[in-house]
């Protein structure tokens, strides 16, 4: 009737233990315990009932076993051992209902378990760990801390047995993933695009407390150690001092942010699979979102299928329109240079998970690590930098790409809702600013601008940061024209300036760090 294991005896005990029986339960126990036990577990999974004489036998054993454990109680003696302080004293384990997901549809599936729907109102989450129970605890104080904290998710309300492993319960009342919505309705592609960056924008507005998430930059560096000899180790010493410099940060993170962990109910988006929890910079999790909607499928285009559900054109279509309205700009540029940067990191992951699995060890595995390697190379040979600003843009410093800085401009100015006027004048200013740069800080040569954009919505204010490397020149200090003057007198140029000084609120110049600044200010 015992079984013992590393010096751990674990005996049964049934019935009813009170004080009539008590005495013979406590014989029948201690005959069970095997000599040289250093740990007893009692097995109250047909305990029916227990009295404070039973109470007095756990205290008495628990005496001589101080890590003495009682496992598959019911919930009727939990409430009791819980009301007298037991559950504080000893390690108290419930028994779990059993549950079947035969039939059930997996709606996920990631590193540490699988989603299933159980019916229109809940979903289990099955962990494939059959010693899973600190990580399901783990995982229900993420989602406790994160809803307190303002992500909207859902709680696991109850721990069930499936087969031989553990399972989370959820309630999610006619809740459906992103994933499933694109495959199935194609008219609501615009919807899911603004949810999922909607709900990935609220994630990583929010500061977690130190101490509570753990970093994820070391785990990132973890990707370049697993490259092992698939990349050179140049290559792999760019990749480490780029990841380094990422600036600290305590921004949450959710870490397996992809459709199908994103529901939608009653036109609410939920986030779910909360054990990947952490803190870090932004690109640390574009590039997950990357490879959930294409890295992964670009040698097998048509594995996204199996994982999502829809086909890779869509999931392609999906990440670019999610990170345009996570940006909050079309800017072509921008797109380019953040999803340029979450690829380094895309790459970095997708190579040392594949070298990992032994990839290498077959032809597929390696045509596959070889597309990713031409790529990383490729992406590093410019890259100084993984660090990236919403609201900043670097574009050649060429009229021809005035349109798309007018465009990026008005665009994160929009939320301010500038007067008609505000958005003409605001507009003028920045093309001759723009201009400005491109016809002189450079000439002859090329250059590049950056144009930052700050918005102050309680001021209904924006601040429009120009700055380049080119000449230094400091157009504040050029005399107004003449403008009383005869035609004939005038001395051209100056005129794009002065209308910037008269049509902004603020004008100011600095040269700092070798580069030309330039801030204007606007009201709404």
């Amino acid at each position: 009737m015992s079984e013992n294991v590393k010096n751990e005896v674990t005996v049964p005990i049934s019935g009813r233990i009170d004080s009539n029986s008590a005495p013979a339960a406590e014989a029948g126990i201690r005959a069970a315990i095997t000599d040289g036990a250093d740990n007893l577990v009692l097995d109250a999974e047909k305990l029916e009932y227990i009295s404070s004489a039973g109470l007095r036998i756990l205290l008495r054993l628990r005496k001589e076993y101080p890590e003495l454990m009682l496992i598959n109680v019911n919930s009727e003696i939990y409430e009791i051992l819980d009301m007298t302080g037991f559950t504080e004293m000893m390690k108290v384990e419930k028994a779990y209902r059993t549950l079947s997901v035969d039939g059930c549809e997996c709606i996920g599936r990631g590193a540490k378990g699988a989603v299933y729907r159980i019916d229109d109102e809940n979903i289990v989450k099955v962990y494939f760990d059959p010693d899973a129970l600190d990580e399901i605890k783990n995982e229900r104080e993420m989602a406790k801390l994160a809803l307190i904290l303002g992500v909207p998710t859902a709680i696991s309300y109850e721990v069930v047995r499936v087969g031989e492993n553990y399972g989370s319960v959820f309630e999610l009342i006619n809740a459906r993933s992103i994933a499933r919505i694109l495959a199935q309705e194609p008219g609501n592609f615009d919807l899911c695009v603004k949810e999922f960056a909607g709900l990935l924008k609220k994630i990583h507005s929010i500061e977690a407390p130190a101490g509570k998430l753990h970093d994820i930059k070391p785990d990132v560096i973890y990707w370049v150690d697993r490259l092992g000899d698939a990349v050179d180790e140049e290559a792999k010493e760019k990749l480490r001092k780029l990841i380094l410099a990422v600036p600290e940060r305590l921004t949450m993170l959710h870490g397996d942010f992809h459709p199908k962990n994103i529901m939608l109910q009653n036109g609410e988006a939920l986030v779910i699979d909360m054990d990947t929890l952490a803190t870090g910079h932004p690109i640390f999790e574009l590039c997950s979102v990357y490879n959930a909607l294409i890295g992964f499928y670009e040698y097998d285009s048509e594995a996204i299928e199996e994982f999502q559900g829809f086909d890779f054109d869509l999931g392609v279509r999906f990440f670019y329109a999610a990170l345009s309205e996570y940006l909050g700009t079309t800017s072509e540029t921008k797109l380019r240079e953040v999803k340029d940067k979450a690829r380094i990191l895309s790459y970095t992951r997708l190579i040392g998970r594949a070298v990992h699995k032994g990839a290498l060890e077959t032809e597929k595995g390696r045509a596959e690590i070889a597309l990713w390697k031409e790529e990383l190379i490729a992406l590093l040979e410019t890259a100084d930098t993984l660090d990236f600003s919403p609201n900043e843009l670097e574009i050649e410093a060429d009229k021809a790409n005035l349109p798309e800085a007018l465009s990026f401009i008005e665009e994160l100015v929009a939320p301010l809702e500038p007067s008609e006027k505000a958005k003409m004048q605001l507009e003028l200013a920045a093309e001759e600013i723009f201009v400005n740069i491109a016809d002189y800080a450079y000439a002859p040569g090329k250059g590049k601008a950056k144009i930052l954009v700050e918005t102050d919505e309680e001021a209904r204010e924006a601040v429009i940061t120009f700055s380049d490397k080119g000449r230094p020149f400091d157009p504040t200090a050029m005399e107004d024209p003449a403008l009383s003057l005869p035609v004939g007198e005038k001395t051209p140029g100056g005129l794009g300036i002065f209308l910037t000084k008269k049509l902004m609120d603020g004008v100011s110049y600095e040269y700092r760090d070798g580069k030309n600044i330039l801030k204007l200010i606007k009201k709404a």
